[in-house]
């Protein structure tokens, strides 16, 4: 039977061919059914459910208060708005959350494993290169689970690096480079490089096997991630590094502030036929 033409659900690993070929990876965030549809229909190769949703959809101040059961509850969600059939789906990632890893293996192993048991998503995205995060990864993607690498910015260390931007000086682009030469080493598929100089992020592109996928790190990535509310134009702060396409937010509330202002005018001057209208109950 001549099978060439029969799709699948897309692995972590084809992010690695999409590199070979030349293709260019589209990462995009979605945190509920509604957000999944549009990033779906738009042709997003990778649905991130990033731990992003925390500041968001949850209005906290950082990302750490989101919980791994938070986590959980979103991506089923996402899931949930996906239209296409299963094989034609986009590949979902997951976000880690914080302290769901860094309190050592066998806790990262629960936590990746139950996401990926009773979810949709198909990786974990985990931040850092430290010894003991290499130690995770490791035994992750022993025990059969893809994970992504992040470096640079990374939200979980807000405390310790700020929203700045990272890899500003020789040694510690060294050392950014270093780490993510032993991200790959540790089997990550593929890395996010958040808020760093493009010719670091450039020159890792093409030293590495696996894909680098850039926010704020240049054009010269394998690929591109992006909040979807910040593309949108939604947040309230919008990072320096994702300019909104539309001026979402705004728009949203122009067209509210417009449906408002009618009804508030038809309860001021009701028409005949609709003060004769009777209810459908």
């Amino acid at each position: 039977m001549d099978t060439s033409g029969i799709s699948r659900k897309m692995l972590p690993t084809d992010l690695i061919r999409f590199k070979q070929q030349g293709n260019l990876i589209t990462v995009l965030t979605a945190w509920d059914s509604l957000s999944a549809a549009i990033v779906e229909e738009a042709g997003a190769d990778v649905v991130l459910v990033g731990d992003s949703l925390g500041m968001v959809v949850l209005g906290h101040a950082t990302t750490l208060p989101v919980t791994l059961e938070q986590i959980l509850h979103h991506t089923q969600a996402v899931e949930r708005g996906f239209n296409s059939p299963v094989k034609s789906q986009p590949l979902v990632v997951c976000d880690l959350p914080f302290l769901s890893y860094q309190c050592g293996e066998d806790k990262a192993v629960a936590a990746a494993g139950s996401l990926l048991k009773n979810s949709s998503a198909a990786a974990v995205k985990i931040e850092g290169a430290e010894p003991e995060i290499l130690a995770v990864i490791e035994r992750l993607v022993r025990m059969g689970i893809p994970v992504m690498g992040h470096l640079g910015l990374t939200p979980q260390s807000v405390h310790r690096l700020g929203y700045r931007l990272q890899a500003k000086d020789k040694p510690s682009q060294m050392k950014l480079i270093s780490q993510a030469i032993e991200l790959e080493k540790a089997g990550c598929f593929g890395i996010v490089l958040e808020h760093i100089p493009g010719e670091v992020a450039s020159q890792l592109r093409h030293q590495l096997k696996v894909p680098v996928i850039g926010i704020g790190a240049g054009e010269d990535c394998d690929g591109q991630v992006r909040v979807t509310a910040d593309l949108l134009g939604l947040s309230s702060k919008q990072p320096p590094f994702s300019p909104p396409l539309i001026p979402g937010r705004q728009l949203c509330i122009d067209a509210l502030q417009s449906w408002i202002k009618q009804q508030h005018l038809q309860a001021k001057n009701p028409t005949k036929e609709a003060s004769e209208q009777k209810p459908d109950y």
